[in-house]
């Protein structure tokens, strides 16, 4: 088996580069990839970098020393209505009117017209950048930049095979299935480019192994660098009082990756030994979607609180007061909450899905992953054992200020930046 290269650290007399951080779409509430562009351009600035990061909608928060550059599409996630989005104005662009017919007929354009227009952008302004690191768009422009000359990297999380895959497999009948293929037509595109990039960047040993063999991509051309976790902003508050009985969690717009379907059985088990207990749910469950229905079902509604769009200010608060953090999903290609809970000194419960146990490690309770028995048992055990609560949370956040800096990625990227422009 081919060994992924590991960047080295930046040197100290290292000259600073201009970078072009690309996301098609990067705000932190919209996920994972958010979060990773909001962190990562911080660290390549303190490092002295001059950092642009070109953007769709919704747009990233970032550092003062960071430059947003909007490269604006229909945003029509934002549209209460895809089909009536449309504008005069976006008629006379190809790259409008396909992002609208695609997602009018059940698509997701959004990785394709972005890149589409961040060909045009840089065409215009070429000599600005050292080197470009696109995150996860995979467009077919890409390979047009990587043609032209351009310093090219790229940063796939996960392989979003992993995200359809799962979707089929708990779809509930043809129609359903159909959706979910239409939506994941865009993986065609992806799986072609990330064949033929010449440089790939992963956060995690098991997204090397599934990102290889999802894309049919030699191991030893994907260099894993994992994320960080900002120990200074996500910590442990001690003057706020913990709830025994209250577990805290991620949802994602009912995507069975999250294994909120396996959670939520597991709660209805525990309620009758802890019946004060309280799921924090942090991002709203899709409205009268398979999560709801499912809250419905069990009469679980008097035991779940749910907060979206929330400060990291206030989930650092909602961290504090808990006793236990679970992570149920049946894949993750790093696996943040778990990391931000354990830096918060929070136990966790995490499943063994995808790289979740190479950051919970022995620092953490990991069970198999898509049962609801297994997340029950676990939850309990903790629980009922406050010694071990206390001893896990001390592990955990140790563990993550051990392994788990954001500037220790910002070094090793900056040495991948030198090996792409070389």
């Amino acid at each position: 088996m081919a060994t992924a290269e590991l960047a080295e650290p930046l040197t100290s007399n290292a000259e600073s580069l201009k970078i072009a951080l690309c996301g098609y779409r990067s705000n932190p509430f919209s996920g994972g990839q958010g979060v990773y562009i909001k962190y990562l351009s911080r660290a390549l600035a303190r490092l002295g970098h001059q950092v642009d990061v070109i953007s769709g909608e919704p747009y990233p928060q970032l550092d003062a020393g960071v430059n947003l550059v909007p490269l604006p599409g229909l945003n029509l996630y934002a549209a209460e209505n895809h089909l009536t989005a449309l504008r005069p104005q976006h008629l006379t662009s190809a790259t409008d009117l396909f992002e609208w017919a695609s997602m009018a007929t059940g698509g997701f354009p959004e990785p394709y017209t972005f890149g589409r227009r961040l060909q045009a952008h840089l065409a215009r302004h070429r000599s600005r950048y050292d080197v470009i690191h696109d995150n996860q768009c995979l467009a077919s422009s890409l390979l047009n930049l990587q043609a032209q000359g351009f310093a090219l990297t790229n940063t796939i999380h996960h392989p979003i095979t992993w995200d359809r895959d799962i979707a089929l497999a708990h779809a509930s009948g043809f129609v359903e299935r159909l959706g979910i293929r239409r939506w994941h037509h865009f993986l065609r595109m992806q799986k072609r480019v990330a064949q033929n990039l010449r440089h790939i960047v992963t956060v995690s040993e098991s997204a090397r192994r599934d990102i290889a063999q999802a894309f049919s991509i030699p191991q030893g051309r994907i260099t894993v660098i994992p994320n960080g976790i900002d120990t200074d902003e996500f910590r442990p508050l001690p003057g706020v009082m913990r709830r025994p009985h209250q577990i805290i969690t991620t949802a994602s717009a009912d995507q069975p990756l999250k294994g909120t379907q396996h959670l939520i059985p597991a709660i209805a088990r525990l309620v009758g030994e802890f019946p004060d207990l309280k799921v924090v749910f942090i991002g709203r469950p899709k409205p009268g979607g398979k999560t709801e229905r499912l809250i419905d079902a069990t009469g679980l509604w008097p035991h779940i609180e749910v907060h979206t769009g929330i400060s990291n200010a206030a989930l650092v608060q909602l961290y504090a007061e808990s006793s236990v953090c679970v992570v149920p999903s049946e894949y993750e290609g790093f696996g943040l909450p778990a990391g931000e809970a354990m830096a918060c000194g929070v136990p966790v419960v995490s499943t063994d899905g995808g790289a979740l146990p190479e950051v919970v490690g022995d620092a953490g309770v990991i069970v198999p992953a898509k049962s609801a028995d297994a997340l029950a048992d676990g939850l309990a055990d903790l629980l009922r054992n406050d010694t071990r609560r206390r001893a896990l949370a001390e592990a955990g956040r140790t563990r993550v200020c051990e392994h788990f800096s954001w500037e220790r990625a910002a070094e090793r990227m900056t040495a991948h930046y030198r090996t792409v422009m070389r």
